[in-house]
């Protein structure tokens, strides 16, 4: 059974920085994609970044040059670095990852951007 272990966000005053990890247990083989959406109340979850195994990766615009997602393929654990954040990157972050044809999610964590 594959769960995914989120830790990592918090409050912090705007271009502060935090980083979100995201660790998946279980069994899995094969191609995956691993990364991270964030969605604020009465708008659709968003994604912010994801990573293929084949390290692959792709970015909203508008955390490009800000955000920063790389794994660590020993552990199964995706990290997202969070640079120069703004009060409009307030929103629950949810990691997740996608396998055989599989979508996974965290149980998310929230981000707070103080102006």
């Amino acid at each position: 059974q594959v769960q995914l272990v989120e830790s990592g966000g918090g409050l912090v005053q705007a271009g502060g920085s935090l980083r979100l990890s995201c660790t998946v247990t279980g069994s899995f083989f094969g191609f995956n994609t691993m990364g991270w959406y964030r969605q604020t109340p009465g708008k659709q979850r968003e994604l912010v970044a994801i990573q293929m195994s084949d390290s692959t990766t792709r970015y909203a615009d508008s955390v490009k040059d800000r955000f920063t997602i790389s794994r660590d393929y020993s552990t199964n654990t995706a990290y997202l670095q969070m640079s120069s954040l703004k009060p409009e990157d307030t929103a629950e972050y949810y990691c997740n990852f996608i396998n055989s044809g599989t979508n996974y999610w965290g149980q998310g964590t929230q981000v707070t951007v103080s102006s």
